[in-house]
């Protein structure tokens, strides 16, 4: 596939192309009812903001793509495949609880996992376990805030939510492809 091929499929999609309109949009409103001093100072900030993300951004990018071309196919299917059952729920779940980073890490993780041949379910459940139950956040964050009669509740209370997300994704899966 040619670099231009790649752009076209990859980058310019509807979101990316919504996101981008939407940008200018917020921009020039601002400008508009804040003046040019605003705008700059908005500018320069998300500049930055840019400059900060992007190489977590990069990184998980290149995770991904290497995710996808390390692992063979049938062996992310026989973890992480439809056909994986509890095994492969609980490999994601473990694999979501122990992720570490945002958002910028987890989900091109998921993408290079899916394109490697992981089910739809697994990664709903790798993305519910990682949301609820990570355990980089509840060490840093709700540990030295909440304590830890707090904290094992909530994750007590929130451990069945991947098994729970996990059997409703592959009851809707099934019922798409019937």
């Amino acid at each position: 596939m040619s670099v231009i091929a790649y752009i076209k499929r990859e980058l310019l999609d509807r979101s990316t192309l919504f996101f981008t309109a939407l940008a200018l949009c917020s921009g020039l409103a601002l400008w508009w009812l804040r003046g040019e001093e605003a705008f700059r100072v908005a500018a320069y900030s998300s500049g930055m903001l840019v400059l900060m993300i992007a190489p977590i951004i990069l990184i998980a990018m290149v995770i991904s793509c290497y995710v996808r071309k390390l692992l063979p196919t049938k062996h992310v299917e026989r973890w992480l495949g439809s056909e994986s059952g509890l095994r492969g729920l609980a490999v994601a779940m473990l694999g979501g609880m122990v992720t570490p980073g945002g958002p910028f890490a987890a989900f091109p993780l998921v993408v290079g996992f899916y394109r490697a041949g992981a089910s739809f379910e697994i990664c709903v459940a790798y993305l519910t376990s990682w949301t609820v139950l990570g355990l980089n956040r509840v060490l840093i964050w709700e540990l030295p805030f909440l304590g830890f009669d707090f904290v094992l509740l909530r994750l007590l209370i929130s451990l069945p939510l991947p098994i729970i997300a996990w059997m409703l994704a592959k009851l809707l899966t099934r019922q798409r492809n019937a």
